[in-house]
């Protein structure tokens, strides 16, 4: 029985060793864009809406924001003109043109990437607007209140290695026009 396992294994080595591969072997495959997993790095962040169960947006480590309308099937990036490390990814379910991001990641690491703040989107992210936290290096979360979307809270672990005063849980009542830091220790 083991000799019979040897020869079927030489026997199959051989006989793909001869396969002839040509450019006529690939001619109909096409290169194709296979999102944020492997054009960004780690995935972050991510939310999706919930009036909408196709559109997605995930937040990267490395590579900025990527929109899909389709379930995921493709994604086009969105945020490539700002700060590409993503923490916290949140869309206003009440309004789902609005969407916040949150920058710098947050997964602490030896290789990790400080933000420049928060950013806030009206048009389902076509354009973004900075508005505000601008030093707190890392955004780990973003909550939306369901009931009163003015009310938004910004979970902030500041630098990585250090204190910082920029440390803490952010409050705005206002839509994101202004914060308030809640709870720092």
């Amino acid at each position: 029985m083991k000799k019979v396992l040897v020869l079927a294994v030489i026997f199959l080595s051989v006989n793909s060793s001869i396969a002839q591969v040509s450019s006529a072997t690939f001619g109909t495959m096409e290169a194709r864009q296979l999102g944020p997993g492997t054009m960004s790095g780690r995935i972050t962040a991510i939310d999706g809406n919930a009036s909408d169960a196709k559109t997605i947006y995930v937040g990267t480590a490395g590579g900025g924001i990527w929109k899909s309308t389709n379930a995921g099937a493709t994604f086009k990036p969105i945020f490539d003109k700002y700060c590409q490390s993503i923490g916290a990814v949140a869309i206003n379910q009440r309004n789902p043109n609005i969407i916040f991001a949150g920058t710098g990641e947050s997964n602490m690491r030896n290789s990790v990437s400080i933000g420049n703040g928060l950013y806030r989107s009206t048009d389902a992210g076509d354009n973004w607007t900075k508005v505000g936290l601008d030093s707190t290096e890392h955004i780990a979360t973003i909550v939306i209140d369901p009931k009163n979307s003015d009310n938004i809270y910004v979970a902030a672990p500041g630098p990585l290695w250090s204190d910082s005063k920029h440390r803490g849980l952010y409050k705005s009542t206002d839509g994101g026009k202004t914060w308030n830091n809640i709870l720092y220790k």
